[in-house]
């Protein structure tokens, strides 16, 4: 595993750091990981299937097929 060194820290975010973590019963180490992983992983894309999936999921009583695969059709010609 990495590791990452962070310079310049104000003090008065240290401190909320360290009351955070004593709050979760956790190292400041393992609370700042926590929070890093949150912030980055809220932060990827969404697609489309990703938001119907958290409207429209199994979670949420919707069960649907796949839809069928589409064979795309041939382009207009406007050459009359």
């Amino acid at each position: 595993m990495a590791s990452i060194t962070i310079r310049n820290l104000e003090d008065g975010l240290k401190a909320r750091l360290r009351i955070r973590a004593e709050e979760h019963e956790r190292s400041m180490a393992e609370e700042a990981r926590c929070i890093l992983r949150d912030a980055l992983e809220q932060e990827r894309p969404r697609t489309l299937a990703d938001l119907a999936l958290e409207l429209f999921g199994r979670e949420h009583g919707v069960d649907l097929d796949p839809h069928p695969p589409v064979k795309p059709r041939e382009p207009p010609h406007f050459n009359d």
